[in-house]
């Protein structure tokens, strides 16, 4: 039977955030550049600490970087990157490149030295006018890529403008951002018009696996739905959610890898509600590799949540400890849920009045670090997969957080800056203003560097 976990009282946090002051070079990239400005053999060596090659680091999504240095002081920008677009992906870095993608549809690989490598541009993205709702325009590149050390090449999924918005995946050259191929993205069951890919990539099982919702505003015959091409392109599997609309599988993370390879995605609300058949929307699902619905999890209260908009596809599902799924949304109850057995509706093994939460978690040892509404929490989870709160953040420091160099770096995305917090406390360790950013911008951890995407292109920081 499932079980209320007993919480222990938030400890939120009065202290003033440290600030560190210093000049940041500013470059801008000119719309004209040449798509290979020159190549990068030897930073292609930078392997271990620098690596961060999909959405928080990982297949699990556990947004860790256990081998970054420790971090005493001295957080600066070290420059502030103008780009052609806004940047709503997470940054990735690979073989010493830092990989940046645009709402403009085109794709930027720099250098250790923050110069270009290369650039390239993969055609128009789509308008708003052509769109029946949504709030990003133009539409272009919204997912994090990722990068296959397998075949050395970068994976990106774009929408672009005709009389129809259409999508598809790329597969780009690591060095030099040539295009080895591209594949539709678009299949029959929706209105491509509606569905809006803005999940991070993820590779397993030698698919590229692209999660698919709905625009804001919920507008259309869209339906959740992750499609998996070969890496070589040869062959393409989808698992659709059998809705009669919605259930957008739509959160930034994406979907979440597990240690036997399945995919786990959480769920947007469906068409179902009170009196209807369930449809696995307000869900946790853990899909197979060949496409299939291997096993799932919903709350009792799922029909009433789909009404009313509380669901659980906000958030990413977060493995911990290859044990337990925690899982968060819209509603503010968070669960936990067993890895190898997800429940069914209502089969949680805990379940607490936690916070509303949109975007992705970290995740070091069994305690998950939160992106709440009203300020990141620290929650453990315990060997009986019951939760305690160990610490809020202030309640505008809301961004889906990172944890590396000893610090949780999370970002006030109302106002552009990236805090550190301490991972056992949340005490303030650094404070430095990044600019412009997406509500949910997330930042890369890379060495000594954190890298932000913004409305404006690229800041990267240093200490």
């Amino acid at each position: 039977m499932a079980q209320t976990a007993q919480m222990h009282p938030p400890a939120i946090l009065a202290a003033v955030l440290l600030g560190t002051s210093a000049l940041a070079a500013v470059t801008t990239v000119p719309a004209g550049a040449e798509q290979s400005v020159r190549t990068a053999h030897s930073a292609h060596r930078a392997a271990g600490a620098n690596e961060w090659t999909t959405y928080h680091g990982d297949n699990e999504r556990s947004g860790r970087n256990a081998r970054m240095p420790a971090y005493h002081r001295g957080l600066h920008v070290i420059r502030r990157i103008t780009l052609d677009g806004q940047v709503y992906a997470s940054p990735i870095v690979a073989r010493g490149l830092t990989i940046v993608a645009t709402e403009n549809n085109t794709v930027y690989a720099f250098g250790p030295r923050n110069h270009v490598v290369w650039k390239r541009h993969l055609g128009a993205p789509s308008p708003a006018s052509q769109r029946p709702c949504g709030n990003i325009d133009p539409l272009g590149i919204t997912g994090t890529p990722v990068y296959s050390e397998r075949n050395h090449r970068v994976y990106v999924a774009a929408e672009f403008g005709a009389a129809r918005p259409f999508h598809r995946l790329y597969a780009l050259k690591i060095g030099t951002g040539a295009v080895v191929f591209k594949r539709t993205l678009d299949f029959k069951g929706v209105d491509r018009t509606a569905m809006q890919e803005r999940g991070a990539l993820t590779i397993t099982d030698r698919r590229v696996w692209v999660p698919f919702g709905g625009l804001a505003g919920d507008c259309g015959n869209y339906k959740g739905r992750v499609v998996g091409w070969k890496l070589d392109g040869s062959s393409t599997v989808r698992y659709t959610v059998p809705t009669a609309r919605e259930a957008g599988i739509w959160t930034p993370p994406g979907a979440s890898v597990g240690p036997s390879g399945n995919l786990f995605v959480s769920v947007g609300n469906g068409a179902s509600g009170p009196g209807d058949k369930y449809d696995f929307s307000d869900s946790i699902l853990r899909i197979g590799t060949g496409g299939r619905l291997l096993d799932h999890f919903s709350p009792t209260t799922w029909a009433t949540d789909n009404q009313s908009d509380l669901d659980l596809g906000s958030q990413g599902p977060a493995i911990v400890q290859n044990k337990w799924v925690f899982s968060a949304g819209k509603s503010g109850t968070a669960y936990v849920l067993r890895l190898r057995h997800l429940g069914g509706i209502g089969g949680q093994v805990s379940k607490t009045s936690l916070c509303t939460s949109f975007g992705g978690t970290a995740v070091r040892d069994n305690v998950v670090y939160v992106p709440c509404t009203d300020g990141v929490r620290a929650v453990r989870i315990d060997n009986s997969g019951h939760m305690h709160m160990l610490w809020q953040a202030p309640s505008s420091i809301t961004g889906s957080p990172v944890v590396g160099g000893g610090v949780v770096w999370t970002l006030d995305t109302g106002s552009g800056v990236l805090h550190g917090l301490g991972p056992f406390h949340g005490g303030a360790r650094a404070s430095v203003a990044v600019g412009s950013v997406t509500r949910f911008a997330t930042p890369a951890l890379s060495g000594r560097r954190i890298l932000i995407g913004t409305m404006s292109g690229l800041t990267v920081l240093g200490y």
